[in-house]
């Protein structure tokens, strides 16, 4: 790769730093209050539902195709997204959590489809800005962009909030999301396709999506490539809640040391995905979401200590940054030209969904079952997915 290609990596970083933040940050205050004020744990596991923008996102991912077709374009789509996104959050530090819950439940989804927008937008300028043997490493920033931005959502953000109030922490946030899209528009670089002209996509071309040969093989994978980690990461916080941790301890156990060891999959992961052939990469992530499983079977059945603790949430949000990075650049690498939005959307969507699936029924799993019970149908699943990867698919080597 030349020296001159680098500076496009700080760029796609920053944008899915500005899109995550947010995000984590709701998904891991809200949950926590809830479990503390006695929320019981199905309710919690179907607070997922707030995610659906993201879900259904692909709705409009022709639209953002077919209008987002130069460099400035898409500068203005995500810059448009992102104001949008900062002006709800800033609105919502207005809004107490406890007596107008439902109101800000509504204005988190009315962000989220913004942020889904922007999310269109800049995957389109990855694909287009990316050549093939650059996508893994692309797909690092674009995993470890958004695990850093979990970090800071997740931990430091948490943390802030124990000390200093709902209001305070949403107004910088808001800020933050701004700031984080700034070194896109002090980028000068104008992508290749730039004067190609492109065939109008419509919501056809999501049918046509799945007419391709082979990918009903590839949507199976998808659905199922995450199943057996992300249970045991949704009830993660509820689990560690009911050992006793505080929102201080779990703020650094989780939103800090699991998020930092997540990115730095992340970038291991980038560099791996460019020496071996992809469907061999995806079975060595799908090692570690196994590991991951068995060990926190095994702490189910004792008393585990902080040691403990911290091996199995290094080993579950390892296990995600890997998992994220194999599953990006291998649907980057199946996108159709001019429909670089809308196919790597459907396809991300595709594991939305069965994550979310997984995550909502988390808590009725270890409701109803224990979390023993919710570990054990993590492995099982995790198995599935080996069965999936051995017999069933067949992933093109890398370049």
């Amino acid at each position: 790769m030349s020296e001159k290609n680098w500076h496009k990596f700080p760029v796609l970083f920053s944008l899915y730093i500005a899109q995550s933040i947010p995000m984590s940050f709701f998904s891991t205050v809200v949950p926590v209050i809830m479990r503390q004020e006695n929320y019981s744990l199905s309710s919690i596991g179907l607070l997922q539902l707030v995610k659906l923008p993201w879900i259904l996102k692909f709705l409009w991912a022709p639209l953002v195709d077919n209008k987002a077709r130069s460099t400035k374009e898409l500068k203005r789509w995500i810059f448009v997204s992102e104001l949008v996104y900062a002006a709800i959050i800033f609105s919502i530090a207005f809004f107490n959590l406890q007596t107008d819950f439902k109101l800000i439940i509504f204005l988190v989804v009315i962000a989220f489809i913004a942020s889904a927008t922007q999310d269109i937008a800049v995957d389109i300028y990855a694909i287009l800005s990316l050549d093939k043997s650059e996508r893994s490493l692309g797909n690092s920033m674009q995993s470890g962009g958004s695990f850093i931005g979990s970090l800071v959502g997740t931990g430091v953000l948490l943390i802030a909030y124990h000390y200093y109030g709902w209001s305070n922490v949403l107004v910088l946030l808001s800020v933050f999301v701004l700031v984080a899209v700034a070194p896109l528009f002090i980028s000068k670089r104008q992508l290749p396709s730039e004067n190609i002209e492109k065939e109008r996509v419509t919501l056809k071309d999501i049918l046509s999506f799945f007419k391709q040969k082979g990918k009903f093989r590839q949507v199976i994978l998808l659905i199922f490539y995450y199943s057996g980690i992300i249970g045991i990461m949704t009830m993660l916080k509820p689990y560690l809640v009911d050992l006793g941790y505080n929102v201080k301890e779990i703020a650094f156990m989780s939103g800090i040391f699991g998020t930092l060891t997540a990115a730095i999959s992340t970038f291991v992961g980038g560099f791996l995905m460019r020496k071996v052939a992809r469907r061999t990469a995806l079975l060595l992530f799908l090692v570690m979401s196994l590991l991951a499983g068995l060990y926190f079977r095994y702490l189910s059945g004792i008393e585990p200590s902080n040691l403990n603790l911290y091996i199995a949430i290094g080993l579950v949000w390892s296990a995600y940054g890997f998992s994220t990075v194999g599953i990006y650049t291998l649907s980057m690498d199946t996108v159709r030209k001019g429909r670089e939005g809308t196919d790597f959307t459907i396809q991300i969507v595709i594991t939305h969904v069965g994550s979310l699936l997984v995550a909502t029924a988390s808590g009725k799993i270890a409701h109803e079952f224990g979390y023993s019970g919710l570990f054990t149908v993590e492995i099982l699943l995790t198995t599935f997915v080996f069965f999936i990867l051995l017999n069933a698919f067949r992933v093109k080597s890398n370049v």
